[in-house]
């Protein structure tokens, strides 16, 4: 008997535990400078961006790569970039460099608490975060406001459809999307209760009222968030949808794996 009073003891601790670091566990907020784009990749400016309670965040705005010296004729379309929850733009920079639309503006901003930015990471922050980025995008004159599209992989997807919701986008790219918190605990951590999760984070919900068009990528291998997760993400969408599977691609790889048929297939999708 004392045996099971044990095992319940450690069960109810590791649940606390499990609800009061739910935050921190899917937040985990690494820090890195913010490179100078300018220096970094030839091209492109810092930008600072304020939130509602004054803490300040950084990021990147790119203009559209130059094309045998000339750049497309503005007004011109953009991409705003979410990346995962181990990311920051400090950590990432040659991917958003080599994968991102040559003939499209792009903007990426560290989420509170991540990179450079100042704050603390939360859900909410997360998407007060990426409503001032897509608000800092459209109001550039040179930006077609009608052509804004939106990329989010892995954590980022959750702020990408949050996007998509709240704000008017031309299409919107996820990679390796989860289903919601829920369901990313039902898949980690089953052995303890759904209703102990507090974040929300809560993908097809929202993609059900998205009706542009959506691009989704998975990595057949990935262990971490299950290709079905993508599928179910697809198949609840409420406009046109393609699924992508990168075969071999676990979640930290699809860079890799996908390589240039996976940044074509971008540059294709961000008109």
């Amino acid at each position: 008997m004392a045996i099971v009073w044990g095992l319940a003891g450690v069960y109810l601790l590791l649940a606390v535990v499990l609800w009061a670091l739910q935050e921190r566990i899917t937040f985990p907020a690494p820090r890195s400078p913010l490179p100078d784009p300018a220096q970094t990749i030839g091209y492109g400016e810092r930008i600072e961006l304020q939130m509602q309670d004054g803490t300040r965040l950084v990021g990147w705005y790119l203009p559209p790569e130059n094309a045998g010296g000339r750049r497309p004729s503005a007004p011109f379309a953009a991409l705003l970039w979410f990346y995962g929850n181990g990311e920051t733009i400090g950590a990432i920079w040659p991917v958003i460099r080599d994968f991102r639309p040559p003939h499209a503006a792009l903007l990426v901003v560290d989420y509170p608490g991540y990179g450079a930015s100042g704050g603390r990471a939360t859900e909410a922050g997360m998407n007060e975060a990426a409503d001032l980025a897509y608000a800092a995008l459209a109001a550039r004159a040179e930006v077609d406001r009608h052509r804004i599209y939106v990329y989010g992989r892995s954590l980022g997807s959750a702020a990408a459809t949050h996007t998509a919701d709240k704000h008017e986008v031309a299409g919107v790219i996820l990679e390796s999307p989860l289903t919601s918190a829920r369901g990313m605990a039902r898949q980690h951590y089953r052995i303890f209760p759904s209703f102990l999760v507090r974040l929300d984070l809560d993908n097809i919900d929202r993609i059900r009222r998205i009706q542009c068009p959506l691009l989704v990528f998975h990595g057949t291998a990935d262990m971490l968030v299950p290709m079905r997760m993508g599928r179910d993400v697809a198949a609840a969408a409420g406009g046109p949808v393609e699924f992508v599977m990168l075969e071999g691609a676990g979640h930290n790889d699809t860079y890799d794996m996908g390589g240039t048929a996976y940044r074509n297939k971008i540059a294709a999708f961000v008109k």
